[in-house]
C-alpha cells in the first residue's frame, strides 16, 4: 500500500463513519483523487506548460489522461490560478473534522487522518517534480507555498504538533512514488516530522515558504540521483536577515537536521560562533583558528551570528577578512558535505556580502526574518507557558496583550522580538514565586497560574 493508497483508505473509513456526509452516492476518494489532480496541474501550470513526464506521472498515479489541453481547461474551469493556494482542498476540511472534532472513537489510525494527508501532499509533489526534467523554481516555490498553506491550517486546529508521529504513515514513505527503500521511507518520514516541526513555529510565514522551497529542491534532487537521472548543482549556503530574537539560530538548528535527514549532509549537528569564535589579535593565528572550526563543523552546518563584524573593521588593522578567506576557500573545499548560515541585521549584511566578491557568489538564498507582530510574541508567550507549565489567568493575557502591542507599536531601544518574550516570562515566574513563597496550602492550581499583578509593572 502507498501513500496515496492509505489516503483513500482513510477516505473510506471517514466516510464509513458518518464524518462526511456527501450527495448521492459520491465517494469521498474520489474527490480527493481529483483534489490530488488539480493540485499537481496547479503546480505544473505555475509556468505555463504541461509536458510529457508530468502526463505519465498522473496516469501512473492517479489513473487520469491528460492532455496539455485538458490541463489548461482543468485551470481555468476550477480557478488554478493565484487564488489557489489561499483554499484548502475540499476533502482535507473532512479530515480535519474527523481529527479536530474527534468525530471517532477509537480511530484506527490515532486521529492522524489530517496531518497524514497533508505530508501525502509534499510527497507526492516532490516525486512529481522529481520525475519532471524540466521543473523550475517556479514549480519548487509553488509546492513550498502550498504544502506551508496546508500546514498552517492543521496548525489552527492543534494537528500539527512537533511531537506528533506519523505511525500511520510509517509503512508507506514514498512506495509508489519514488521506488525508495525501506531506509529512505524511514528517513523520509524523519524528515517530515521535522518540516512539520519548522512549519509549526510562530509566524515566519515568508521564511517557511523559502525554507520548504530549498528542502524540496535538495529532496527531489535526491530522488532523481536515485533514479539514475541528471540533477542540478544545489548552493546550500544560506544568508539570514532580520533583527535578533527573529528565529534565525531556531530554523538554522532545523535545517541542520532535516538536511541530514534527507542526505544532503552527512551528521547534521550545528556549530554556532560569532566573530570571537573565529578570529585572533595576530596574523596567522585567525586562519588556524577559522579552519578548526570549519573541520568540527564538516558532515554539518556552520552558523555565524552577527557575521558582518568580520569586515566592518576592514582596513584598521584587523583580521576580520583573514577569517572570511578561510571560510570561502573551506566553503569551495567541503562543498559537497558543509553547509554555511551567515546571520545578522539585514542592512548591515548586505554590507558583508559586498565587501568581497567572493562573498555573494557563495551565497545565493537569502531569507529574510521579519520582526513578530503583536499576537505572534502572546502566542509565542502562551506557548512558553505551557512548555513550562504555567498558565496566564485571563487578567494576565490581558495585561500581556497590552504590554507587547504597545512595546511592538514603539520598538524601544533594545527591542528583541522572542527574547523579550522569554525574559517577560522569566520576570513573572519570579515575580509569582515572590508572590506565593509565604502562602500555606499552595496546591498545583497555583503554582501553575500567573496573575496579572505578577505581570504588572514587568521592564524590559
Amino acid at each position: 500500500m502507498d501513500a496515496l493508497d492509505l489516503c483513500f483508505e482513510m477516505c473510506d473509513y471517514i466516510q464509513q463513519n458518518g464524518v462526511a456526509k456527501l450527495a448521492g452516492n459520491t465517494k469521498l476518494k474520489d474527490n480527493l483523487k481529483k483534489d490530488f489532480l488539480h493540485f499537481l496541474i496547479y503546480i505544473s501550470m505555475i509556468d505555463g506548460s504541461f509536458g510529457v513526464q508530468e502526463r505519465k506521472f498522473i496516469k501512473d498515479n492517479l489513473g487520469f489522461d491528460i492532455s496539455p489541453e485538458m490541463a489548461a481547461d482543468i485551470k481555468t474551469r476550477n480557478m488554478l490560478g493565484a487564488g489557489y493556494i489561499t483554499r484548502i482542498p475540499s476533502t482535507i476540511k473532512y479530515f480535519i473534522l474527523a481529527n479536530a472534532g474527534h468525530k471517532i472513537k477509537n480511530d484506527r489510525y490515532g486521529n492522524k487522518e489530517a496531518r497524514t494527508l497533508a505530508e501525502s501532499y509534499r510527497t507526492l509533489g516532490q516525486a512529481y517534480l522529481a520525475a519532471n526534467n524540466d521543473c523550475t523554481d517556479a514549480e519548487i516555490n509553488a509546492l513550498s507555498a502550498y504544502c506551508v498553506m496546508l500546514d498552517e491550517s492543521l496548525k489552527q486546529y492543534g494537528l500539527l504538533r512537533p511531537d506528533y508521529k506519523a505511525s500511520a504513515f510509517k509503512s508507506t514513505g514514498q512506495a509508489g512514488l519514488s521506488g525508495g527503500d525501506s531506509s529512505q521511507e524511514e528517513q523520509t518520514e524523519s524528515a517530515d516530522d521535522l518540516i512539520a516541526e519548522l512549519n509549526s513555529l510562530t509566524g515566519l510565514t515568508a521564511v517557511k515558504e523559502d525554507v520548504n522551497a530549498l528542502i524540496n529542491l535538495l529532496k527531489v534532487q535526491k530522488m532523481r540521483e536515485e533514479q539514475g537521472m541528471k540533477q542540478t548543482s544545489v548552493n546550500k549556503h544560506l544568508v539570514f536577515m532580520g533583527n535578533p530574537g527573529t528565529g534565525k539560530t531556531t530554523v538554522a538548528r532545523l535545517l541542520s537536521k532535516i538536511y541530514k535527514s534527507i542526505g544532503a549532509i552527512s551528521k547534521g549537528h550545528l556549530v554556532e560562533v560569532d566573530r570571537s569564535g573565529l578570529v585572533c589579535g595576530y596574523v596567522g593565528q585567525t586562519a588556524t583558528k577559522t579552519a578548526e572550526v570549519i573541520e568540527s563543523a564538516l558532515g554539518g552546518v556552520l552558523f555565524i551570528d552577527e557575521a558582518y563584524t568580520l569586515t566592518n573593521g576592514k582596513g584598521q588593522g584587523d583580521f576580520g577578512q583573514e577569517a572570511v578567506d578561510t571560510l570561502l576557500k573551506g566553503m569551495e573545499d567541503h562543498r559537497d558535505d558543509l553547509v554555511v548560515i551567515v546571520a545578522g541585521y539585514t542592512d548591515l549584511m548586505e554590507e558583508f556580502l559586498d565587501s568581497n566578491p567572493g562573498l555573494r557568489s557563495r551565497f545565493n538564498k537569502f531569507i529574510t526574518f521579519e520582526d513578530y507582530t503583536a499576537e505572534e510574541e502572546i502566542e509565542i508567550l502562551v506557548n512558553n507557558c505551557k512548555k513550562q507549565e504555567y498558565m496566564l489567568s485571563r487578567d494576565a493575557l490581558e495585561e500581556a496583550r497590552r504590554f507587547f502591542t504597545e512595546r511592538v507599536a514603539n520598538k524601544p531601544e533594545g527591542y528583541a522580538n522572542a527574547r523579550d518574550v522569554r525574559n517577560y516570562l522569566e520576570k513573572a515566574i519570579s515575580n509569582q514565586a515572590t508572590r506565593i513563597v509565604g502562602l500555606k496550602d499552595v496546591d498545583r492550581n497555583i503554582l501553575a497560574i500567573l496573575e496579572r499583578e505578577d505581570l504588572e509593572g514587568i521592564t524590559l
